[in-house]
């Protein structure tokens, strides 16, 4: 189930997770992940081992990081999203067996199952990928409550930033706004022209409306193809990913992962971001983001269950179930389901509207008139039968001419 809505990196960009850090970074100053990297090493050659840092949890369970949020020495919390978080609201997930995006795309037609998403592919045949995105489209979905959890973070003024690998927007609908927000595999809130002596801009309206007119949705101005603001695979992720990670995970007191593989690159390497001392929360069907006791020395992988293990917590749990966990040990429980039950409220109201505004409008146009039934022509008057012409009168027989009379002999 926990994966990546993905449709994210190049296959260089997944062998190597630095690539992207070193293009986007121009100085040549060390990077605070190139730091973690070096104590690693050092701190492993020495014999110290990975759990040497500080032990910010009483336990490590998800009572101690309840009881660590509200020490008062939490304040700047740092949220990992994946598709986990949205498959309650009906929104499948990548890679599940049986369920996942990837295992259910036989009737595109595609020649393997992340050509949707290929960037290359996109531009040569773009019907199945705006077929995809039809059945997908934001504003068919309500926030779950793992969403409404983030945005309870935020209203407590405890939420540094929120991490995102979902193209959905339901963390918008949710209340997160732009600042609030690394949407690091894209979005479909904003389009653009593919062409790029071109790139103009479109809004989420024009796209909806093309998406579900069956439109390939082309630039007005060149009649390029536009393609929402996702990331495909073969392109660079946002430059605002990079510059917004190295300032907020060095700060960050507590990292909460959720709904994810932690398996698509750069972004599964986050976690390595984050200082030694900094508690790291997974709330996922599975435990992941671990790394084979050999290759810790890299740095960052989870470790949940070595002798070693000392800030790593795994809640083994849907996200709806884990965050309703967490949210009661803190207090907020029913504070967080009124929350959900309100908002939900709300965009059932409005969407009734909406339906309602519409259905006004097309009972408001005037139907057009039937066009008058053309009056039937009148029959044409009988031509009075020809009065019989008269029969000629018989022709008087001529007298019969007088017996000549007899001559004298």
């Amino acid at each position: 189930m926990s994966d990546a809505q993905e449709p994210v990196r190049s296959k260089e960009e997944e062998e190597d997770p630095s690539q992207e850090d070193s293009e986007d970074d121009s100085s040549e100053e060390e990077t605070p992940g190139e730091m973690d990297f070096l104590r690693n090493l050092f701190s492993s050659a020495l014999g110290f081992g990975a759990g040497s840092g500080e032990k910010a949890l009483d336990e490590l369970a998800l009572d101690g990081v309840a009881k660590y949020i509200q020490s008062g020495k939490c304040k700047n919390i740092i949220c990992m999203a994946g598709a986990g978080i949205s498959t309650s609201a009906g929104i499948p997930d990548f890679r599940s067996p049986g369920t996942g995006l990837y295992a259910n795309l036989q009737k595109y037609s595609l020649p393997y199952p992340e050509a949707i998403f290929q960037i290359d592919y996109f531009k040569q045949h773009p019907e199945p990928f705006f077929a995809l995105a039809k059945e997908l489209y934001p504003g068919q979905f309500k926030p779950t409550i793992c969403h409404y959890f983030i945005k309870l973070l935020k209203d407590k003024g405890l939420l540094r930033r929120c991490y995102t690998q979902n193209i959905d927007t339901l963390e918008r609908v949710a209340g997160l706004e732009g600042e609030d927000l690394i949407e690091a595999h894209g979005t479909f809130y904003t389009s653009h022209c593919v062409s790029f002596c071109c790139r103009r801009e479109y809004n989420l309206d024009w796209m909806k409306e093309k998406i579900f007119s069956d439109d390939i949705p082309r630039c007005e101005k060149c009649q390029s193809l536009v393609k929402p603001d996702i990331v495909f695979f073969g392109e660079n992720l946002p430059v605002r990913f990079f510059t917004s990670m190295k300032m907020d995970f060095p700060r960050c007191d507590l990292l909460i992962v959720m709904g994810t593989s932690l398996k698509v690159q750069p972004f599964a390497s986050l976690v390595s971001k984050v200082s030694r001392n900094c508690p790291r929360l997974l709330i996922n069907m599975e435990k992941t983001g671990q790394v084979e006791p050999m290759l810790g020395v890299f740095g960052g992988g989870m470790d949940f269950d070595s002798d070693k293990a000392y800030r790593d917590v795994a809640h083994i749990s849907s996200c709806d179930d884990g965050c309703l966990a967490l949210a009661d040990l803190l207090g907020w429980k029913s504070e967080l389901e009124e929350l959900v039950k309100k908002e939900h409220a709300r965009i059932d109201s409005e969407d009734q509207k909406k339906k309602q505004s519409e259905n006004d409008g097309a009972e408001a146009s005037p139907k057009p008139e039937a066009s008058p039934k053309p009056e039937a022509s009148p029959k044409p008057e009988a031509s009075p039968k020809p009065e019989a012409s008269p029969k000629p009168e018989a022709s008087p027989k001529p007298e019969a001419s007088p017996k000549p009379e007899a001559r004298d002999g």
